[in-house]
């Protein structure tokens, strides 16, 4: 077991402020969290770039515009070679090193971003996807491990959280970015190829930084100890230090007896194990809500649920993305503000409040939106004859019936809705959807629509958005990452969390493959309906699993789960007491 000194309730206050001082006071710890905080910036960067990226391979790859499926593939890639690079980078964690892990994980994103931008076509794009993935997945398991165990305990959290905040950051800048490349020759080839750079910068950073303290100090058969105690001492503070150093060489001397070398990790132990086990089912459980709750549907899709919500234009639905990229970003500020005085489990309650509210209005939004949709005007379609979609002249009597709605959904070829001259609300037309028509549309100053109808209740979708962000991001957007970064024993903390990064990586592709073939099926309403159910069974789920770990050195926190009981009033302060230096095993 490894541990320190757990302060009174009164410096859970001045966390922010501790964490804020460190500009001046110890700068090397923040060099260390936001070198390693990179990762998170590679990992939202390829998350939000590839959802305005999309609108032009869309338009440079006709065979891509056509086909639902392929579109998804080209997202969900990246989330496949994710689940891989989790699962390999847990193992590489505990056999090579944090910091090793991560230089292999920034290499692999390089790699991939060269073979983006060069991409002839959909397929060695795809293969461009997967090598981001792996890097995606190993840094996105490995960034927050190592900031968590190069951090003094009081502040943990809100060092782990900066990881958050730039993920979101990432996410942010690739707005940017887009909107950026929206005028330039080879768009989406930009888009995808300047995702190399921060690979880069932090393959270049992580070469002057050292290895994890707490794995080089597990390397006993290395001969690695003074090495860590150098670097823990950079850490904390002097009064501190010698404590820290101490518990952690118990934990490491309890391990060896208990498993007979330091080295090994036996499988059928990390299942059997109380506090492994009890720390998996929430730890690998908030992975998994993270995702169906469905936060990446609206990350790698926003600009086109922007246009499902009857925004036409692909800049104005990218510019409106953006907006929603920088609440995102803010609500990751908040976490770091309110991680260590509010709690993990308060955060993630309040949060999970307002992710059920926001989906509810959703849900009702774009069930209004669908319903209400502008009627096919019988005259403007039949305007241009040869430009009617052929399933209007099918429908024979029956076009009465016909709206938006129905014209977008024609199933033996692509059609469009081309508003009205009197307004987009009012009735328009029903063509076949091709650029000549597009542009045919345009130059009668009307509006071309091909995702969703023109509606008026389009600003109440983006409020609804910026709500569910704005809820999402300081709770389920980063606490998860923190409660994983410091739940398990030291021992088996590679392994464990590569397992639970693999398990929000698997949940991340099955909601990234399935959200446009969910809208096409049963309509975008009942997905966000979908995705509220399981935000109410996440909520029932942080209440009865998940613990409190806000302020507790890594020691506390393995004894706390050995003797755990469900504990449902989260809002009653843990008692903070120090810890004693002992040898006992939890």
């Amino acid at each position: 077991m490894e541990g320190g000194i757990i302060h009174g309730g009164g410096a859970d206050e001045s966390a922010f402020r501790e964490c804020f001082s460190l500009t001046w006071k110890n700068p090397y710890v923040l060099r260390l969290a936001f070198s390693a905080g990179i990762g998170g910036l590679l990992f939202g960067y390829d998350t939000g770039v590839i959802s305005g990226a999309l609108l032009y391979i869309r338009d440079d790859f006709k065979s891509v515009d056509k086909n639902t499926w392929l579109q998804e593939m080209i997202v969900s890639m990246a989330v496949a070679g994710a689940i891989v690079g989790a699962a390999i980078g847990g193992w590489a964690n505990d056999r090579f090193g944090r910091r090793s892990a991560i230089l292999m994980a920034d290499f692999l994103f390089l790699l991939g971003a060269i073979i983006m931008a060069a991409a002839p076509n959909p397929s060695l794009l795809v293969v461009g996807r997967v090598f981001v993935g792996l890097g995606v997945g190993m840094a996105s398991m490995t960034a927050p491990l190592y900031i968590s165990e190069a951090s003094p305990a009081k502040i943990r959290g809100a060092l782990v959280s900066t990881n958050g905040f730039l993920i979101t950051g990432g996410q942010f800048l690739s707005y940017l970015i887009n909107l950026a490349f929206t005028d330039v020759t080879g768009t989406w080839r930009w888009m995808l190829g300047i995702a190399g750079l921060p690979a880069l910068l932090q393959f270049i950073l992580m070469f002057s930084l050292p290895e994890s303290p707490r794995w080089l100090y597990r390397k006993v058969l290395m001969g690695r100890e003074e090495e860590a105690k150098a670097i823990l001492r950079r850490i904390y503070s002097s009064e501190d230090v010698e404590q820290e150093i101490r518990a952690l060489q118990d934990s490491v001397e309890t391990e060896i007896l208990e498993e007979g070398s330091s080295e090994k990790i036996n499988m059928i132990k990390l299942c059997k194990a109380k506090t492994v086990r009890r720390g998996l089912i929430a730890g690998v459980g908030l992975q998994v809500f993270q995702q169906f709750v469905g936060i990446n549907t609206v990350m790698y899709y926003s600009p086109t649920i922007v246009q499902l919500a009857g925004f036409a234009s692909n800049r104005t639905a990218l510019l409106l993305s953006l907006v929603n990229a920088g609440l995102n970003a803010f609500g990751s500020i908040i976490s770091i503000y309110f991680i260590d005085r509010t709690g993990r489990k308060k955060l993630l309650i309040i949060s999970l409040f307002g992710v059920i509210i926001s989906l509810g209005i959703l849900t009702g939004v774009f069930y209004e939106a669908a319903t209400h949709a502008p009627a096919i005007s019988s005259l403007e379609t039949q305007w241009f004859n040869n430009l009617t979609c052929p399933d209007y002249n099918k429908s024979g009597m029956n076009t009465n019936a016909w709206d938006c709605m129905t014209c977008l959904k024609a199933s033996s070829t692509s059609c469009g809705f081309c508003s009205s001259p009197n307004g987009k609300e009012q009735p328009g037309a029903c063509w076949i959807s091709n650029d000549s028509v597009k542009d045919l549309c345009h130059k009668e100053n009307r509006l071309w629509y091909t995702r969703g109808c023109p509606s008026n209740f389009g600003w109440f979708a983006l409020l609804g958005l910026g709500l569910y962000i704005i809820f999402f991001s300081p709770g389920m957007g980063t606490v998860p990452w923190i409660v994983n970064s410091e739940i398990y024993p030291l021992r088996f903390r590679g392994v464990c969390g590569g397992i639970a990064a693999t398990a929000n990586w698997i949940s991340n592709l099955i909601v990234a493959q399935s959200f446009l073939s969910l809208t096409e099926a049963i309509g975008t309403s009942w997905t966000f309906l979908i995705f509220g159910v399981i935000s109410v069974i996440a909520l029932f789920f942080v209440v009865v699993c998940v613990p409190e770990t806000k302020g507790m050195p890594m020691e506390e926190i393995e004894k706390m789960l050995e003797g755990r009981t469900m504990e449902f009033m989260f809002w009653k302060k843990t008692s903070t007491k120090p810890v004693e230096k002992h040898n006992q095993s939890a």
